[in-house]
């Protein structure tokens, strides 16, 4: 690495989605910029995440439409076997040209990548790995999050998010403990790609942030495909059984016969061991770091981004927060935050859920019965054809005289691609109206949107 000095405009320290966002602005602003970062590009999203993530469920995704092409009158074998290493290979060789792609832009913008884990040292401005020193005016905490495990005994028997992406086949019987997004997403890749799959559920629900209507058809849609749900059920330790295998202890009794076990019981911040005491930057009782809606810690000049706030732990959020910090600190910008009341979110579940603003039970608690709701509730034309029971519901929420769309929930196929344009026209203030008033796309499942 040659010499790039060690006096910067801004050094960022984590090199994940939020980390390379306020990197790349503030360098296309003109700033002299520093990355420090040890691992590979991309943090957790690229490499332990959503990319990874994607690349399984896209290839459940084709082993469900393989079963669907069969009762169209495709002459196909009763089974295709996956081979998961060849997956594999395709899957590495994607996050590699990714990284790849990240190295060759920090080059052409002129960042300095540091293969270093930077630490705060309390000095104004300074960042420190061993003997080496570095300052800057600006430096943004970016270091993510990571996979949490419950304090129960026998815990070191079961697996977190991250012990999915090293499997290298299906496991026959998996347990899955947790209702949240990673639950359900493995949970549906793994039981279309040949395991058997039980999901332990502390509440009495799934996805307890999205709407209720729409976790529940989710969780019977995976329960026709084969998935078994345990609701309100408390997982109190894990034992290992004679033959091996792992059992989860519930109550006075034992689920037990499992190949594998992974927690998705949430995650926590990477904010140990990296100088914020020193700094005197102050944290919550979570341990995340403590930020107004600019971003700013309570030490002036230093920031922090993504999962090591309290931020929404979603990667478009982190990479927005970051640009407009940027340009608030280097783009003449002053009042330039993330400020985005309607987040739009999916969980790559088999069928994929969709949501965009307040759920029933939100919109009820903000706008009192002066609600309208619309429900689309409808076979697929692909799932119609080839005789599968799924439906697919669509439901808006409209409040106020003027009918002023305040949520929009989705599940079904294709739902994860028809939200991005109504996040646009939500944004924009659309009301029920400006629906009625669109001319459908026909025959799509989108249609049902603007014609509920």
């Amino acid at each position: 690495m040659s010499d790039v000095g060690n006096e910067f405009d801004l050094i960022v320290i984590g090199g994940g989605s939020g980390g390379l966002a306020g990197a790349f602005r503030a360098a296309g602003h003109g700033a002299r910029v520093a990355l420090l970062e040890p691992g590979p590009l991309g943090g957790t999203c690229v490499n332990l995440g959503c990319v990874p993530k994607k690349a399984m469920w896209l290839a459940a995704d084709v082993a469900h439409k393989i079963g669907q092409a069969r009762q169209l009158g495709f002459d196909l074998p009763a089974s295709a076997p996956l081979d998961w290493r060849e997956l594999i290979l395709h899957r590495a060789r994607y996050i590699e040209n990714i990284h790849a792609a990240y190295r060759a832009r920090l080059a052409r913008e002129g960042v300095a990548l540091l293969p270093y884990r930077g630490e705060l040292t309390g000095m104004p401005g300074e960042v420190r790995c061993g003997d080496l020193r570095w300052r800057a005016r600006h430096l943004l905490v970016a270091t993510g999050g990571h996979p949490l495990k419950p304090e129960i005994p026998g815990a070191e028997l079961g697996g977190v998010s991250d012990d999915f992406f090293a499997l290298t086949e299906a496991p026959a019987r998996v347990a899955l403990i947790g209702g949240g997004y990673i639950a359900v997403e493995l949970a549906g890749v793994l039981q279309a790609l040949g395991s058997q799959v039980e999901v332990f559920v502390r509440q009495s629900s799934l996805l307890t942030s999205f709407d209720a209507e729409v976790a529940a058809r989710l969780a019977e849609d995976m329960a026709q495909a084969g998935v078994r749900w345990h609701f309100d059920t408390e997982v109190s330790a894990l034992r290992r059984e004679a033959d091996g295998r792992t059992a989860l202890v519930v109550g006075e009794g034992a689920h037990g016969g499992f190949d594998r076990v992974l927690f998705a019981t949430g995650r926590g911040p990477n904010s140990r061991g990296i100088g914020l005491e020193a700094a005197s930057v102050r944290c919550n009782a979570r341990g995340q770091i403590e930020i107004d809606a600019f971003q700013n810690t309570c030490v002036p000049g230093v920031y922090a981004t993504g999962d090591v706030t309290a931020q929404p732990a979603l990667t478009p959020y982190a990479i927005a927060a970051s640009r407009r910090l940027m340009d608030r600190l280097f783009g003449s910008q002053p009042e330039a935050r993330a400020c985005f009341d309607e987040v739009p979110t999916v969980v790559f579940s088999h069928p994929p859920i969709a949501k965009l603003g307040l759920s029933e039970a939100e919109a009820r608690e903000r706008h009192g019965g002066d609600l309208r709701i619309l429900r689309a509730d409808f076979r697929p034309m692909l799932s119609a054809l080839a005789d599968c029971p799924t439906q697919s519901l669509f439901k808006l929420i409209c409040a106020g005289p003027e009918d002023r769309v305040v949520g929009l929930h989705l599940i079904g196929e294709g739902c994860d691609e028809i939200l991005q344009g109504f996040a646009v026209a939500m944004r924009m203030g659309m009301k029920l109206s400006d629906l009625r008033d669109t001319l459908a796309i026909h025959p799509t499942s989108a249609e049902e949107v603007v014609l509920i």
